[in-house]
């Protein structure tokens, strides 16, 4: 008997030791706002916050769409990401709508999708960095549209995430077409099915206009906690006029987090405008508000991050990056 609590005394000492192991080998003390650090995120007085209610700074990138991005999806690159650009953030794109496997909703794999968000959601977690989960509302419009099979999808997400302090939800990616009275009704029957298995966890909420109305919101914010709106933008097409109104409701305390930004034009493609970029960044540093890129991705346009002729998925140097990329290296260095 003596010799059995013996042993089991010893594999759990084991385990402890293993485990501790684990965390320091996944911990990223570089400064930047980690999971490892901060804990499960929260939002106090409009700014997202840490489990302690420290201001807290996201700085992040978004895949292109997550079926075709699975080749970003690898181990390597999170952690090159993370321990050695700086990224605290990667961005699950997954598009609800389009041709084959892309829409979730529009006879795509829906078990290929969530095992792809199960890869991420992991390899964020071992990279230190946090994760959003993207209901990629875009050619749809209106949200409601796969109202119930985003129910399902969340429920399920929920389930599974809810402990898990890296990830956030975002609900609807860039609704149009529709007022914000449209997006309200299909956010408060979404919240409540991730609150109901996750009841702490951060969730970002789009609005109309390609998610660029927040003056609607903060007419008529949504009565729930823990809750941003997310806020996109492209430097090329949204300048002063876009920054005046973030700057304005910031202040006022309406939470934001730029779930999405490119240095381009908004289809884009060219131009790049890294001035009003630069612009842009210094307003969300100051302001306190998290972002994150579209996108890493190899995609032959202006607003992608890597260059459509590189054959590799990690290991990049800065000669694999395009002039958007070495802009976001710059940027995240810049702000260490």
């Amino acid at each position: 008997m003596k010799r059995g609590i013996a042993q089991l005394l010893a594999l759990l000492l084991l385990l402890s030791a293993f485990t501790g192991c684990a965390a320091s080998a996944t911990a990223v003390r570089d400064g930047r706002d980690r999971p490892s650090s901060c804990g499960r995120l929260q939002v106090l007085n409009g700014k997202l916050c840490s489990e302690a209610g420290t201001p807290v700074m996201l700085r992040g990138v978004s895949l292109n769409g997550l079926v075709t991005s699975e080749s970003f999806l690898n181990e390597e690159l999170f952690r090159e990401l993370s321990r050695d650009d700086g990224v605290n953030l990667m961005r699950l794109a997954m598009y609800t709508y389009g041709v084959g496997i892309v829409g979730y909703c529009t006879n795509g794999d829906k078990e290929r999708h969530k095992a792809d968000i199960a890869q991420g959601v992991e390899l964020a977690k071992n990279a230190d960095m946090y994760v959003i989960i993207d209901w990629h509302v875009l050619s749809d419009g209106d949200p409601n549209t796969y109202l119930e099979e985003a129910k399902i999808f969340f429920a399920e997400m929920a389930e599974r995430y809810g402990k898990d302090d890296h990830v956030l939800y975002e609900i609807c990616n860039e609704p149009n077409g529709v007022d914000w009275a449209t997006v309200k009704r299909y956010a408060e029957q979404i919240i409540p099915v991730i609150r109901e298995k996750a009841p702490d966890a951060v969730i970002l909420v789009g609005n109309p206009d390609w998610s660029k109305d927040l003056y609607s919101v903060s007419a008529d914010p949504l009565a729930f906690d823990n809750l941003l709106y997310s806020l996109h933008f492209y430097a090329a097409s949204h300048g002063q006029t876009y920054r005046d109104m973030t700057k304005q409701l910031s202040q006022s305390g309406l939470p934001v987090f730029v779930t999405e930004f490119g240095i381009t034009a908004a289809s884009g493609g060219l131009p790049r405008d890294t001035e009003s970029a630069d612009a842009w960044i210094e307003l969300l540093e100051n302001e306190k508000i998290s972002y994150c890129m579209w996108s890493f991705a190899k995609v032959a346009e202006a607003c992608s991050a890597i260059r459509s002729t590189v054959p590799k998925y990690s290991g990049f140097t800065r000669a694999d990056y395009t002039e958007t990329g070495l802009w976001l290296l710059d940027t995240l260095d810049k702000h260490r």
